[in-house]
């Protein structure tokens, strides 16, 4: 690193302003709120209808109940983000922006290009996207430098990864500053290289949910004995044993030796599977319909829901 950006990383993070109050945006705020040096502000169009600190509590109260946070820290905490419906004020003084705004490119390039207009040279624009391109995100910027993917994963203020990708004209200091905030709000970023569709976590996904699905429309085997595979298998050792380095661990010629044989038979497909289009065409679409590739009452949807939160704060909190 150059001693220029050496001394330009030195630059501390005050000011947090969050566009979008969703449920990932008060889970960022969360995130952010739990830094006591941190000035958190999220930015909303309706603020009598915003359910925002409700969010938070519900959030919070798997914490307190497990004696992680106190009440009266959860309390704290929540009274520490700022709910505003000014969208200049709130960009005016802030150092970090992040929106979460729906998954919508004209959406977030017009979104960036009016908070330019606004927040100083040096605030950083960072963008929520699961899949989307920084780079195209933030073409109507001026200055496309400031501009940076930072990719939280739902629940956001339970999930440790945050994926910070580099746009193409993404500056290194953006991202040592981005990496340094987020390792401050205790997550764990990674440093993405390359803005490609997905970047590193969703193409891994997808690509095991491609094949899954298509175990099923093959009738290989049922939706439920898939999962079954997944969670009593690779699943227990994947948080330990991620496939790189388990390939190192088998030898890498033995991989060799399984993939000539066995990639020809994986699908391969460019477009969404037939089945999965059909689910979607009669409506089925899961929780919310109560039938997808399984049947769900109310009760058991909200019970997977609650078993993940259960095992999140078991693994990273050991309650």
């Amino acid at each position: 690193m150059s001693e220029e950006i050496k001394e330009k990383t030195k630059k501390e993070i005050k000011n947090i302003t969050i566009y979008g109050s969703g449920l990932m945006g008060s889970g960022l705020a969360q995130v952010f709120a739990s830094d006591e040096n941190l000035n958190v502000t999220i930015c909303t169009r309706n603020i009598a209808n915003s359910k925002i600190h409700e969010s938070m509590s519900q959030n919070l109260k798997s914490f307190i109940d497990k004696g992680i946070y106190t009440e009266d820290y959860a309390i704290n905490l929540i009274s520490r983000v700022r709910i505003s419906d000014d969208r200049e004020a709130s960009a005016k003084n802030a150092d970090f922006i992040i929106e979460c705004i729906p998954e919508n490119m004209e959406l977030k390039q017009n979104l960036f290009e009016e908070l330019e207009s606004y927040c100083s040279e040096d605030t950083i624009l960072a963008t929520n996207t699961s899949v989307m391109s920084i780079s195209e995100i933030a073409m109507k910027t001026k200055k496309k430098d400031r501009v940076v993917g930072a990719h939280f994963w739902n629940p956001s203020y339970l999930i440790p990864l945050v994926e910070v990708v580099k746009g193409d004209e993404t500056s290194e200091e953006t991202m040592d500053l981005t990496m340094k905030l987020l390792k401050k709000a205790g997550k764990h970023p990674i440093y993405v290289n390359k803005d490609v569709p997905g970047f590193v976590a969703n193409r891994l996904q997808h690509a095991l949910w491609r094949e899954a699905i298509s175990i099923v429309e093959r009738g290989i085997a049922d939706a439920k004995t898939v999962d079954e595979a997944l969670k009593f298998g690779p699943g227990l050792r994947l948080p330990i044993l991620a496939p790189i380095e388990n390939a190192d661990m088998v030898g890498l010629d033995l991989t060799l030796s399984i993939h000539s044989y066995i990639l020809k038979y994986l699908e391969d497909s460019h477009e969404p599977s037939k089945l999965l289009k059909e689910l979607v065409e009669k409506e089925e679409l899961g929780f919310k319909t109560g039938q997808g590739f399984q049947s769900w009452t109310k009760e058991e949807a909200d019970s997977s829901r609650e078993r993940l939160s259960e095992y999140l704060i078991k693994v990273l909190y050991n309650k």
